[in-house]
C-alpha cells in the first residue's frame, strides 16, 4: 500500500522570529508598507517628486517605524529635486546665489549644474565661471579651478580681487599658477 502525504493544513501558521510570533496581521500591514514604499521609489525613478513625497508624507504619518529615516531622506529629494525643476529665477544673480546655497550645503553636481545653466543663457556671466572656480576648489579640482578663474578674471578683472582673500580658495594657495594668476605683477 502507498502512503500518500496529507495535505498542508488550509490555515496559515503565524511567522516565528527570535522576537516571537508576529500575527498574520502584523505581516500584511508590514507588506502594505513595503508595497507603498516601493511605489513611491517608483514615482521617483518616472521624475514625478511631488507625488511621491505625498506617498512619502503619508508613510511617514502612519508610523512607518525602522524606515522612518529612510523616508525622511526620500521626502528631502523628492523637495529638492521639485525646487530645482520648479526654480524660474527673475535674473541670473538671483540664480547664481541659489547655485552658492547648493554649493554652500555641499550639493556640488546640482550646484554645477546651475551654474552650468547660468552660462548657457549668458555666457559672459563672469560670477558663474567664478561659482565654478570655486567648486572646483573645494572638490580639488586644480585644473578646472584654474580654467575657470582665469576666465572668471579675463571677463572681470575685480575677480582677481576677490579671489585673492576669498578662503574659498584656500586649498589653491600652494599651487604657483594660482599664485602667478593673482598676483601678475610679481612673476
Amino acid at each position: 500500500m502507498v502512503q500518500t502525504k496529507t495535505a498542508p493544513s488550509a490555515t496559515k501558521r503565524a511567522a516565528k522570529t527570535l522576537a516571537g510570533t508576529i500575527s498574520a496581521t502584523t505581516d500584511h500591514a508590514r507588506a502594505e508598507v513595503i508595497a507603498s514604499y516601493e511605489a513611491a521609489l517608483r514615482l521617483m525613478q518616472e521624475g514625478k517628486y511631488d507625488k511621491a513625497r505625498v506617498a512619502f508624507d503619508k508613510m511617514l504619518a502612519a508610523g512607518p517605524g525602522e524606515m522612518a529615516e529612510r523616508i525622511r531622506m526620500y521626502i528631502s529629494a523628492c523637495l529638492l529635486q521639485g525646487a530645482k525643476e520648479k526654480a524660474s529665477f527673475p535674473s541670473c544673480e538671483e540664480h547664481y546665489d541659489y547655485a552658492i546655497s547648493l554649493l554652500n550645503d555641499g550639493h556640488y553636481e546640482d550646484a554645477r549644474e546651475e551654474f552650468m545653466a547660468i552660462l548657457e543663457k549668458n555666457g559672459k556671466a563672469d560670477y558663474a565661471f567664478y561659482g565654478l572656480a570655486v567648486l572646483s576648489s573645494m572638490t580639488g579640482d586644480s585644473h578646472q579651478c584654474l580654467e575657470h578663474l582665469t576666465e572668471a578674471i579675463r571677463q572681470n578683472p575685480r575677480n582677481r580681487i576677490q579671489a585673492r582673500s576669498d578662503s574659498d580658495f584656500q586649498d589653491m594657495a600652494d599651487d604657483p599658477r594660482f599664485t602667478e594668476l593673482l598676483y601678475p605683477e610679481i612673476s
